[in-house]
């Protein structure tokens, strides 16, 4: 590769980036590098790039900043924090933060998922959960019961039990086999489901699949089973009706943990503070992530029923270490603090209410797009909606091109593929949802 600088076109005389040193995450390095869009600033709903063009963004940064960005409470209680206690050993010691925040999201979560673990990142919350599911089973003296069963089309993060778990095909291909013992059972997006707002009425017998697992593994061989209540980064799969009531009723049948993803759907994003809630169906494990700090300090938890926790203590001798496991900065004093303040926001401010409150305006506005060139299906629950576009070339090709030029018209949002994914802050107004379309609509009738 050759050298790559850029000049920023901000201030008055610009400052010169070497864009050689940065690997960027998920990203085409050499196309971006040849031709980038940086951003500089955010407040509320947007962003500004640096030649100042104001950018309205569609999808909450990454499905995180549910809040809005740039929120000051959130910044002047990290402040706070860091200048009060910068950071304190998870391991053997602990801060109050961390217990407060801890009892916070309990409150939160439904049935008995009251016990918390912390981590960094949704993908580290995914390989927690693995790894609980693993030690519940041997504390309860079913040591064989190491299989997992994940879903195609599923996104569970980037360590290697998420990638295990994943049934993106590029996110596992160049990665060996990874972790043994990982099925997958069909993803649930149907033809006969297709331009359906909500649940569709087809396809609840998907969740059979688990129980073919079952019969062909045998039950005592299998530990749990991980879903995205909303499959969300392949594209805003929303679950059939009865489809997740069908996936609890056969893990109780057969003693297999349910596991919820959450990590794009927690704290309001279905209407309710998680989708577990939205669709009455209460999982024995849930990861979140994202909008727990409004992506404001990096953090990700688990949450575990009191029945698996109880479970591991108890199996584990006096005095000694219950759960071998745990990252240094489980729990960081300044990532406690703002997600104390986010959902201080969340609360006084109502934006749970407000964001199931705009769903149906938000969900008609997106399904309003119907019969807009290459638009081949539209899907979409709560604040969260998705457009799949006809390939054009090479798979991807229609929706990268897409993006960059709904950037360059003023709108941000995430392209999985040839699928666009479309999940506002929920400080979001009627006009900036039909700002927000009205791009959309502009841009795809434009080619």
């Amino acid at each position: 590769m050759g050298h790559a600088d850029y000049t920023l076109h901000t201030g008055t005389t610009g400052t010169t980036l070497s864009l050689d040193e940065l690997w960027m995450p998920f990203t085409s390095n050499r196309e971006f590098k040849a031709d980038p869009r940086i951003v500089v600033r955010a407040e509320g709903m947007h962003y500004w790039d640096d030649r100042g063009n104001r950018i309205i963004d569609a999808s909450s940064g990454l499905f995180c900043c549910a809040a809005g960005h740039a929120r000051k409470e959130i910044a002047e209680a990290v402040h706070r924090q860091l200048g009060e206690l910068d950071f304190v050993s998870p391991f053997l010691r602990a801060h109050p933060k961390s217990f407060e925040l801890a009892r916070r999201v309990a409150e939160l979560t439904p049935g008995d998922l009251n016990r918390i673990f912390f981590v960094n990142s949704g993908s580290e919350a995914i390989d927690t959960a693995m790894k609980i599911a693993l030690a519940y089973h041997q504390a309860r003296g079913e040591a064989g019961r190491t299989m997992f069963v994940s879903r195609e089309r599923a996104y569970h993060g980037v360590n290697f039990g998420g990638v295990a778990l994943s049934g993106i095909v590029n996110n596992r291909r160049r990665y060996g086999p990874g972790v043994a013992g990982v099925v997958h059972m069909r993803h649930t997006q149907v033809p006969e489901n297709r331009f359906t707002p909500g649940q569709g009425a087809h396809g609840a017998e998907l969740a059979d699949d688990l129980l073919r697992f079952v019969n062909l593994y045998g039950a005592e061989n299998i530990a749990a089973c991980f879903v995205e209540p909303i499959a969300g980064s392949s594209g805003c799969l929303v679950p059939p009706q009865g489809y997740l009531e069908r996936l609890r009723r056969i893990c109780d049948d057969h003693g297999i943990l349910l596991v919820f993803d959450e990590v794009i759907t927690g704290f309001g994003r279905t209407g309710q503070t998680f989708a577990a809630q939205s669709f009455a169906v209460t999982p024995d494990l849930m990861t979140m992530a994202k909008a727990l700090t409004n992506a404001a300090q990096p953090m990700g938890a688990v949450a575990a029923s009191e029945r698996i926790h109880d479970t591991i203590m108890n199996a584990a001798q006096a005095g000694s270490i219950e759960l071998f496991h745990g990252y240094t900065y489980s729990g960081h004093p300044a990532a406690c603090a703002a997600g104390l303040a986010t959902l201080d926001i969340y609360r006084r401010d109502g934006l749970f209410e407000h964001a199931r409150a705009l769903s149906p305006r938000f969900l008609d506005a997106m399904f309003s797009l119907e019969g807009s060139p290459h638009v081949t299906d539209i899907r979409g629950y709560g604040l969260f909606a998705a457009f799949d576009l006809a390939p054009d070339g090479a798979p991807g090709h229609r929706g990268f091109v897409l993006q960059k030029r709904l950037f360059d018209s003023g709108l941000n949002l995430k392209t999985t593929g040839d699928t666009c994914l479309v999940a506002p802050p929920f400080i979001a107004s009627e006009s900036d949802i039909d700002e927000i379309v009205s791009i959309l609509r502009r841009t795809l009738a434009s080619g």
